[in-house]
């Protein structure tokens, strides 16, 4: 077997008094496809981060073979310090990598390089900071929430990219279609140690509940075996002394077992305090118009929709998704067009920026406004304390301040609050950022439940599917939205493609036709996806000719070795060895042809 390249071993760190890892390991073998899962501060991105070599442990073993590379993705990249997006990218090159490279990603993932660090958004700085870990293709790629702030045109190109490359990958993420189509492998971090199966993300539920399942059965045992020798103390300590303190010991022995032992993290407990009940028609759109700036984001759009409908708002960022969404809720008013809501309308919104916390105030306050320290659930109450404990925060965080808590425990806090509202209408934009897999099941199920009304704008393919009624989506950069019926694989199946990321060249047209110039006549889309080139195309045109010339070079360079004619009788194992590698440089050749003229033709039609 392979050494591996990367392995961390017995890995323990402790946050104060309190241990984070105890014991845990990594272990990356070459080409590896690992997804590392765990609930919401489990120890996940810390162990990532040792793994990377960015954090030191309390104590652990760390191996990296010789002259391997590795490149990390943080979930909040820092681009301080660097002039333009360009120079923070190339700084992660080192000496021999391709610098074409970093420009070419850039380019794909919608940057020029020249922006200013200081000015991009989060979405802007995430793209900027994969192009930097992609760049060098690696050996080993580490990658902690790759996808957050992502739109689904990036996500999905960030999938086939990763599909593609040789770096060894290890991959944190709460996507779970992301995992399931790029993972091979699963570490589990749970209660401090890993638990690693060599099967993708697709498999992991099942095999956490057979451990589960296992320790519950274990545990019984023991409460079993405790039972007896407790009996057995007080009716049968009757033998020699010798015997009887051995099995007092050992009894002492179990119940410290029993102590120690670390049950499975509780779950989330999620409810929706129910309002009245709305009109069956909630909100109805006919022929509504907006633009900003000239630009039209909702152009001629008309939709009904109906007590019960769970309807997801897909498209790439900067499409207008929170637009038409606040338009249809009646928070924005149209230019022209009508929109007309239901009766009896109670709404709750779950903001995906997060920006209706107070960064200052404690939990309690965040809970309740600092009105005490009850929560109104409908007809019941409940101290707020009791209540946050449903969403797995213990008293002990009462006085945290929110500034401290993860992404997840801030998503967490926003659907206590939310949900503690009476409503029939819920408004859930990103909701999905950053809480862990099984919260993510609990909100899944509370949505499926819920006898109102949702409206969901998200970027996770999985929870769309699982969750939508109909889609809507955005169709082109001129305000057309178009519905489906199904989640995000239907609406795929009927339109024939997904989300498309926003091209500025139809942006220049539609501009240009808002001024009053005539634009060229657009060709049909099918004819654009079946000419020209796209990025990865392009830079392929002009890579094949050097890597071509790299492989003739190395066939003559075996060949004059072959024109020895002592070679075949001093060194035959020698002879047929180089025989064989020209023959495979020749096949090589042959398919560096091949896909040069392919591509080659396809620059011609276009």
């Amino acid at each position: 077997m392979a050494p591996p390249l990367l392995h961390v071993r017995d890995i323990h760190l402790n946050f104060g008094t309190t241990p984070l890892l105890n014991g845990a390991e990594l272990q990356v073998g070459e080409g590896e496809r690992i997804c590392l899962v765990g609930r919401n501060g489990s120890g996940k991105s810390t162990l990532l981060k040792i793994a990377a070599g960015l954090a030191e442990p309390d104590k652990g073993d760390y191996f990296l073979q010789p002259g391997r590379t590795i490149r990390y993705l943080p979930q909040e990249p820092d681009l301080a310090g660097y002039p333009t997006v360009l120079a923070y990218v190339e700084a992660g090159l080192a000496p021999g990598d391709d610098q074409y490279r970093a420009k070419y990603l850039l380019e794909i993932l919608g940057l020029t390089g020249e922006e200013d660090p200081e000015t991009l958004s989060g979405g802007e700085g995430k793209r900027a900071a994969i192009a930097r870990a992609l760049a060098p293709e690696p050996d080993i790629l580490l990658l902690d929430e790759p996808t957050n702030h992502l739109d689904l045109p990036v996500i999905e190109w960030l999938e086939s990219e990763l599909k593609q490359m040789r770096s060894a990958i290890v991959l944190i993420s709460h996507d779970r279609r992301f995992l399931e189509n790029l993972s091979r492998v699963t570490y589990w971090i749970d209660r401090g140690t890993s638990r690693r199966m060599d099967q993708g993300f697709a498999k992991f539920e099942e095999w956490r509940d057979k451990v589960f399942e296992e320790e519950e059965k274990e545990q019984s045992r023991l409460n079993e075996k405790i039972r007896q020798e407790e009996h057995w103390m007080v009716y049968g300590v009757t033998a020699r002394r010798k015997r009887n303190m051995r099995r007092v010991r050992e009894l002492g022995d179990l119940r410290q077992q029993r102590r120690d032992h670390k049950g499975p993290q509780g779950t989330v407990k999620m409810a929706a305090t129910e309002g009245d009940v709305s009109g069956k028609m909630v909100s109805e759109a006919k022929g509504i118009s907006k633009s900003y700036e000239e630009r039209p984001i909702v152009k001629d759009f008309s939709t009904r929709i109906l007590r019960g409908d769970r309807i997801g708002f897909v498209g790439p960022n900067g499409a207008g998704k929170t637009t038409l969404l606040k338009m249809l809720t009646g928070e924005l008013a149209a230019d022209s067009g009508t929109i007309r809501l239901g009766a009896n309308i109670q709404m709750i919104t779950l903001d995906q920026k997060r920006e209706k916390l107070n960064p200052n105030d404690n939990l309690v306050n965040a809970m309740t406004g600092g009105s005490g320290d009850t929560v109104i659930l409908g007809d019941t109450s409940k101290h707020v304390m009791s209540y946050l404990r449903d969403f797995l925060f213990t008293p002990e965080q009462a006085r945290t301040p929110v500034r401290v808590l993860s992404g997840g425990e801030r998503g967490r806090l926003l659907l206590a609050r939310a949900l503690a509202s009476p409503s029939n209408l819920m408004v859930l934009d990103e909701p999905t950022n950053d809480l862990d897999l099984e919260t993510l099941d609990l909100l899944q199920e509370l949505i499926s439940d819920y006898p109102g009304t949702v409206l969901l704008v998200s970027h996770d393919r999985d929870f769309l599917d699982r969750i939508c009624t109909s889609i809507i989506t955005n169709e082109d950069d001129i305000g057309k939205w178009g519905e489906y019926a199904g989640g995000y694989t239907d609406m795929v199946r009927q339109r024939g493609e997904g989300v498309q990321a926003r091209k500025s060249a139809k942006a220049e047209k539609a501009s240009t036709a808002a001024k009053g110039d005539k634009p060229a006549k657009a060709a049909p889309k099918q004819e654009d996806k079946k000419s020209g080139l796209n990025f990865t195309q392009k830079h392929r045109l002009k890579a094949i000719p050097g890597e071509m010339e790299k492989v003739e070079a190395k066939i003559v360079k075996h060949q004059k070795e072959m024109e020895d004619p002592r070679l075949f009788i001093s060194n035959p194992d020698r002879f047929h060895k180089i025989s064989n590698a020209i023959g495979d440089f020749q096949k090589d050749l042959e398919t560096l042809e091949e896909e040069w003229m392919e591509l080659a033709i396809l620059a011609d039609e276009s």
